[in-house]
């Protein structure tokens, strides 16, 4: 971590950790048969310390890859970690319909949520802030709501978009298997859409996701019954993953800069005079609409702390 942030090394923002962890991958100086991954040291801390600090990945260390982190290196590599965006809300956890209606008597909290605390980079504790903080105020905004509420009314069949889903899914008896498609969407984005991002990459991950949820439409499961079907689960899932990957994607190509998790190569600075903004996405399937996604923008409004760029 001295050639990336040489004052604060390996306490850095946890997405310069991230890439400057895939930077010495790509440069040569990873570790393992196949040098793809670098090592994590935590030798130089005492047995105790270790084991009543991070008891967590301790023991995730000797279970799942047989090392000791008191006297072994712990092999390590960036993943997917944390959502820091999803369903838009207002400080009350109300879900915004877009950048202004409110969907009456729906509310969000914790990492399915975006209230907007983040900014492009998690800090630690923010997930508590998610979920504690606006756990609790979406359960006094609820409660309040439910005891002013009307009854809504539902359409003549509300439960069907869900019933179908499920029955296509269930007795469908296409070629294409779940597992497969999700391991071709983990290896395209994984390559393609990860802590490094370019136009070319992006392009070809939106190319391969959109492939995807075509063939996903043939999809078939070994599992056809009603009980405890884990098969069943991991193929809604599947759609879903499909959905979220193509807006992850479509949202990336738009924003021409580099900002905290959100990095691009052919964009390496970062620009607040264009992409001070978040990213609200769409699918414009409403009234027979094309199933595209659609981007529109919310400003961020800063108060006491103003923006500035990262050094260390």
């Amino acid at each position: 971590m001295e050639r990336y942030a040489p004052t604060i090394k390996d306490l850095a923002p946890r997405d310069m950790v991230a890439r400057a962890m895939v930077q010495e991958v790509r440069e040569g100086r990873g570790a393992g048969p196949n040098a793809d991954y670098v090592y994590l040291d935590l030798t130089h801390l005492p047995k105790e310390q270790i084991e009543a600090k991070l008891p967590d990945i301790t023991e995730f260390a000797r279970t799942y890859l047989g090392v000791d982190p008191v006297t072994e290196l712990v092999p390590v590599f960036p993943t997917a970690h944390y959502a820091m965006g999803g369903i838009p809300t207002d400080i009350e956890t109300r879900v915004l319909r877009n950048n202004e209606d409110v969907v009456p008597g729906l509310f969000a909290a914790g990492e399915v949520a975006c209230v907007s605390v983040h900014g492009a980079n998690r800090l630690g504790t923010n997930s508590l802030l998610d979920i504690n903080v606006f756990g609790r105020r979406a359960g006094l905004a609820a409660s309040a709501y439910a005891v002013e509420a009307d009854f809504a009314p539902l359409p003549e069949d509300p439960a069907a978009l869900v019933e179908d889903m499920v029955a296509n899914l269930r007795d469908g008896d296409g070629g294409e298997r779940v597992g497969v498609l999700r391991t071709e969407m983990q290896a395209t984005m994984d390559m393609n859409a990860q802590v490094y991002r370019t136009e070319a990459t992006l392009k070809q991950a939106l190319s391969d996701v959109q492939e995807l949820r075509r063939r996903y439409q043939n999809v078939s499961i070994m599992d056809k019954g009603q009980r405890y079907n884990t098969d069943l689960l991991e193929a809604i899932e599947l759609g879903f993953l499909l959905d979220l990957a193509e807006v992850l994607v479509v949202s990336a190509l738009a924003r021409k800069e580099s900002r905290g998790g959100h990095a691009r190569e052919d964009y390496q600075t970062r620009d607040d005079v264009n992409f001070m903004r978040h990213t609200m996405a769409y699918r414009n399937t409403e009234s027979g609409g094309d199933d595209v996604v659609v981007l529109d923008y919310k400003p961020v409004i800063v108060t006491r702390y103003q923006p500035m760029e990262r050094k260390y």
